[in-house]
């Protein structure tokens, strides 16, 4: 990938020199332009031929430089979702490739969201509070054991939050994705299939893509279809759930929720959502942990590699047209 037998550049959201594995400037043609997303472009970014967006950043840092990059052929999300990035597509040239980071997320999100769950049934924000006011709340809770799992959104995430699931003794784990499957370990359920799915789970996970049909999945009809007593866990994005459609719900005190995502978010102070009853928030932290930067680095190198032997990238979810 050369402009008359000049290199062209890559920007990196993390300093190439700590990433192992990169093909060497010299030899593949590549020069390394780190961009974190601060005010000033690295270079020029009509020589940017493969972007690696900023992590965390926002919409407005993703699609900044993107009008300009007029030679770019691969741009590379650091995370699952890429709701973030697809409001600039139209920017861009056609045929080039829009990534994920498939493979770098799977293992802190899923953590959280098991984390989550049992922290929501175990009482565990009330063990805190209790703590602070020097209280001994005891008593029994509900346990994850003998409970039904639905997972809503069965992609690499999704199979990695049933892996972690699996010793817990869940009475039966039942998965929703857009189109309907099989899987070693069972059916996969079409989203049509949602309505007859949601009065049977106990504990109903979202972990599917921001998209036109998923956002506000999670409305007033999909709440009330779900029954007495259950947990939504949303570590999706805060839109594919109906903020107001929840907070109506579980001020009822019906069913209780554990948000890693919210709509808006951040979540501002004053916000229901805080003080809702039955609702645990964490700052939408699935992603970033101590796990992420060894594999977003693997991932950057591993494409980075067959960039430039002519290879096609791997996680391509769609191609600009």
């Amino acid at each position: 990938m050369r402009f008359e037998d000049t290199t062209v550049d890559v920007w990196l959201p993390i300093p190439a020199e700590e990433i192992e594995g990169l093909p060497e400037p010299g030899d593949s043609g590549l020069n390394y332009r780190f961009w974190d997303g601060g005010p000033d472009f690295p270079a020029d970014p009509a020589r940017c031929a493969y972007y690696v967006v900023p992590y965390m950043k926002g919409m407005e840092v993703a699609v900044r430089p993107l009008s300009a990059m007029t030679s770019v052929r691969v741009v590379q999300t650091l995370s699952a979702g890429i709701d973030h990035v697809t409001p600039g597509l139209g920017l861009l040239p056609p045929g080039v490739a829009l990534c994920n980071a498939k493979g770098v997320h799977e293992a802190s999100t899923a953590e959280l969201t098991l984390a989550l769950i049992l922290a929501s049934l175990r009482g565990i924000p009330g063990f805190v509070r209790g703590q602070d006011a020097e209280e001994w709340r005891d008593g029994f809770y509900p346990a994850l054991a003998d409970k039904s799992v639905l997972i809503v959104g069965y992609g690499s995430i999704g199979a990695a939050i049933e892996d972690r699931l699996a010793p817990f003794e869940c009475a039966r784990v039942a998965r929703v994705a857009r189109s309907a499957r099989t899987t070693e370990r069972g059916p996969v359920h079409a989203f049509t299939e949602l309505p007859a799915l949601l009065p049977e789970a106990d504990v109903v996970v979202l972990s599917t893509p921001l998209t036109p049909e998923t956002r506000h999945l999670a409305d007033a009809g999909f709440l009330a279809r779900m029954k007495d007593g259950a947990l939504l866990v949303n570590v999706a994005r805060g839109p594919v759930v109906d903020t107001a459609a929840l907070l109506k719900e579980v001020g009822t005190g019906r069913i209780t929720a554990a948000l890693d995502v919210t709509d808006p978010e951040p979540l501002p102070a004053g916000h229901p959502l805080w003080h809702a009853p039955g609702v645990l928030v964490s700052p939408h932290v699935g992603g970033s942990t101590s796990a992420f930067m060894p594999r977003a680095k693997r991932l950057i190198a591993a494409q980075l590699r067959r960039f430039a032997a002519g290879e096609d990238p791997v996680n391509v979810l769609l191609t600009t047209g």
